[in-house]
């Protein structure tokens, strides 16, 4: 495949991602779990189960086209720097591991909130407050993934700004982003209630680079003479 057709690709699939996550997290995750109140979340959750799943199943998408960009991104990448574009995705497939195993405790307030036999040792209030921990663990999980990410970010950055064939813009707005999600999540670690005052503006960061790369690659893809002159120079 030629790099534009690559590069159009990576687009299509970041435009998966970018859709399917946010449909997952603002609009599930968001509209469904409420912060400190195991029963109005519970209520939620059975409400619109299939609501609920169907978030759940849009991660598992986003997760997957997730692992084809960080390979596409890889043989792009690759005449800037071999090791650093190998890197790069190493910790790109990282954070795919850690979201796509996290993704047991989106799924668990199913099994907790359903209707099995061997749920009656439980108290009602219970398995609701058990629900909502599996919740509040599928968030810590999350950030430990975007700490993965964020350095997934910071080297694509470096790599699209000492590349030819791309805006070095791109890469800058992409560093910032991988300096905004490593932000969030050490803080969610050390200080819960600062990262409670950078959330959501810390994250705005990251979507704008990400975005501004995403529609890059779809429209405009990378200047092919270049690639190929910077390939033929790594090879030599």
């Amino acid at each position: 495949m030629s790099p534009l057709f690559k590069a159009r690709i990576a687009g299509v699939l970041y435009l998966v991602i970018i859709v399917a996550a946010a449909f997952a997290e603002i609009f599930v995750r968001g509209r469904l779990v409420v912060s400190g109140d195991a029963a109005a979340t519970a209520t939620n959750i059975l409400a619109h189960e299939q609501l609920y799943r169907l978030g759940g199943a849009a991660d598992l998408i986003a997760f997957a086209c997730d692992a084809a960009v960080a390979l596409i991104f890889y043989e792009l990448l690759k005449p800037v720097s071999g090791s650093l574009s190998l890197l790069a995705a190493f910790f790109r497939l990282m954070h795919v591991a850690i979201v796509a195993v996290n993704s047991v405790n989106h799924f668990a307030p199913l099994v907790l909130l359903g209707s099995a036999h061997f749920l009656t040792a439980f108290k009602t209030d219970q398995l609701q407050a058990l629900a909502l921990v599996s919740l509040r663990l599928h968030a810590q999980g999350y950030n430990i993934g975007l700490v993965f990410f964020g350095f997934h970010c910071l080297l694509i950055g470096y790599l699209i700004c000492r590349s030819s064939f791309l805006p070095r813009i791109l890469g800058a707005l992409m560093a910032v982003a991988g300096a905004c999600y490593l932000t969030n999540s050490f803080a969610n670690f050390f200080s819960p209630a600062f990262a409670a005052h950078l959330y959501p503006y810390i994250l705005l960061p990251g979507g704008v680079g990400e975005l501004s790369l995403c529609l890059w690659l779809l429209v405009t893809g990378v200047n092919v003479q270049r690639w190929k002159e910077q390939a033929s120079a790594a090879a030599r």
